[in-house]
């Protein structure tokens, strides 16, 4: 019997572009969601608003 949650044993398949619910998908995720929280508090941060009264959303 397999484990289902057997890992990635090949690094170069960790960085593969694949589409649907795949640890490659959810590994970019990740990846991209750190990079926008981080623009989001630079832009705090160097503007002195919030992030929607900077866009004038708000």
């Amino acid at each position: 019997m397999t484990n289902p949650q057997t890992p990635i044993t090949k690094p170069e398949d960790r960085n593969e572009w694949k589409f649907g619910f795949t640890p490659q998908a959810e590994i970019w995720n990740g990846r991209l969601a750190q990079i926008g929280f981080l623009a989001a508090l630079l832009i705090e941060l160097f503007s002195g608003q919030g992030l929607l009264h900077f866009w004038g959303l708000m």
